[in-house]
């Protein structure tokens, strides 16, 4: 199965294909709902903003607008110890009886198991910097236990954890799209140029515009990426893998 799942995670050109390939195996293992979230930008308090967050789930809505759109998730023990740590974690570790809950995160718990979330594991990704974070929740499917998923992580969890790496290395080589969406066509080029290194001066010429054209079209891109300067704007994009990405 293994290397059938990595012929088919390395095919797909776009996010969607990628994503589909992660259900399908991991339904295979008795995963049938998985909540993936990625950042570059998160900070002590929060994974920064919304729409720079990379958020792929098979949820179905009325679970996560509550969960995702009213950051319910923020109060989930293991959304706090995916945020400190790598690896695999069983959700035991907060179901146990003995496990001391605030108000906040209980009713989460209470909110998951009204959704039928009340078993599965979570996995964190391995950090490249203090901002960046990747996780994804596997969550059990209707009549697996705790201990179900348990016993399962002990036989395949290597091989579970290490599918998801992959996947994770997969998805975040792939575009983004939700920041690509608040730029007009003229504000994305003048950032694309600004990033091959042209001067406002090469890029009026280059697009038949005006200078002052062009340091509208930045000053607009700048506000609709929410940052301070264009090199914060070119990097986010690029973070983002805007400028170079296989056609599908």
């Amino acid at each position: 199965m293994l290397l059938t799942y990595l012929e088919k995670i390395h095919e797909p050109n776009s996010i969607e294909g990628a994503w589909n390939v992660v259900i399908e195996y991991m339904s295979s293992f008795g995963f049938d709902r998985m909540l993936y979230g990625f950042t570059r930008f998160g900070t002590a308090t929060s994974f920064g903003d919304m729409d720079d967050i990379l958020i792929l789930s098979n949820h179905p809505k009325s679970y996560l607008e509550p969960y995702i759109d009213q950051g319910m998730y923020f109060n989930v023990p293991m959304h706090k110890w995916a945020a400190k740590h790598t690896g695999a974690c069983s959700w035991s570790q907060y179901t146990s009886p003995d496990c001391q809950l605030t108000p906040a995160e209980q009713e989460t718990i209470d909110f998951n198991s009204r959704h039928g979330v009340t078993a599965g594991v979570t996995i964190s990704f391995q950090n490249i910097s203090s901002k960046v974070k990747g996780a994804i929740a596997l969550v059990a499917k209707p009549g697996m236990s705790q201990t179900d998923v348990d016993s399962l992580m002990h036989l395949k969890g290597r091989e579970i954890v290490q599918m998801c790496n992959v996947a994770h290395l997969k998805l975040t080589s792939l575009t983004y799209t939700t920041t690509r969406g608040r730029l007009t066509t003229r504000q994305y080029e003048t950032l694309k140029w600004v990033g091959e290194g042209k001067s406002t001066r090469d890029i009026a010429t280059i697009m038949g515009l005006q200078p002052a054209t062009v340091e509208k079209h930045l000053r607009l891109a700048r506000a609709a990426l929410n940052v301070d300067t264009t090199a914060q704007a070119v990097l986010k994009l690029s973070f983002q893998n805007q400028f170079y990405s296989l056609e599908n």
